[in-house]
């Protein structure tokens, strides 16, 4: 094996009754680090349980999936937590802010979790905050910023803790044309100074951002493509 992320036979089997639902079938891939990774497909074609599975927030009910040197299966709950909160950030359709903290306190949130003191939660969120071009909101609450501003707090913590991997799940979805345009392009930057994103979505305009794009169809990869 070889990558940042690394995916061997991965299925994911759901029960609906008395039917066996398979989400993702013996799915193989490798992303490397600085990667720039679109996954597109239907609804139901595995490609937002793959994004799960990824982001450490599920397990795959047979293969192996390793991150970062790091085999997922070998884990505990609280050990996956902390793995997934000091290597995977997350930027979600929408944006998942709680609405009575400010985006500064929005964005230190993962460093909370992790312990880190007060004075450097403020200093490293305020520094994620000016690199997304909200240094002087930094105040204001949700309600008070527009779909893409809150989109931008939404990086800035998911950017917070240094993270190894991006994972954005249908980013743009909420927002018009033009803020997509301007949030796609943070994602640019991001990549260029060597972030790894993996972004899931339908949208052909978002995924000609990547340099690579993976089409999924009924839980298995349909075109894997530079």
């Amino acid at each position: 094996m070889s990558g940042l992320i690394e995916c061997r036979d991965l299925v994911k089997t759901y029960t609906m009754g008395d039917q066996t639902v398979r989400a993702l079938d013996g799915v193989s891939l490798d992303i490397a680090p600085g990667d720039y990774v679109a996954i597109m497909g239907a609804s139901g074609s595995g490609k937002s349980t793959l994004m799960n599975l990824m982001g450490a927030l599920d397990r795959p009910t047979s293969g192996s999936l390793r991150i970062a040197g790091e085999e997922l299966a070998g884990l505990d709950a609280d050990r996956l937590a902390a793995f997934r909160n000091r290597t995977i950030g997350f930027v979600f359709q929408q944006f998942n802010l709680l609405p009575r903290t400010s985006a500064l306190e929005n964005a230190a949130l993962p460093l909370v979790y992790a312990g880190v003191a007060p004075a450097e939660r403020r200093q490293r969120a305020l520094a994620r905050l000016e690199q997304v071009g909200l240094g002087e909101r930094t105040d204001h609450h949700p309600s008070q910023l527009s779909g893409g501003q809150q989109q931008r707090v939404a990086i800035a913590r998911a950017l917070v803790n240094d993270p190894k991997i991006l994972l954005a799940d249908e980013p743009t979805g909420a927002l018009d044309s033009q803020t997509s345009d301007d949030i796609m392009g943070i994602f640019d930057t991001l990549n260029r100074e060597g972030i790894t994103i993996i972004l899931v979505t339908h949208e052909q305009e978002v995924a000609d951002h990547a340099r690579r794009q993976i089409v999924f169809r009924d839980g298995q990869i349909l075109e894997d493509r530079s």
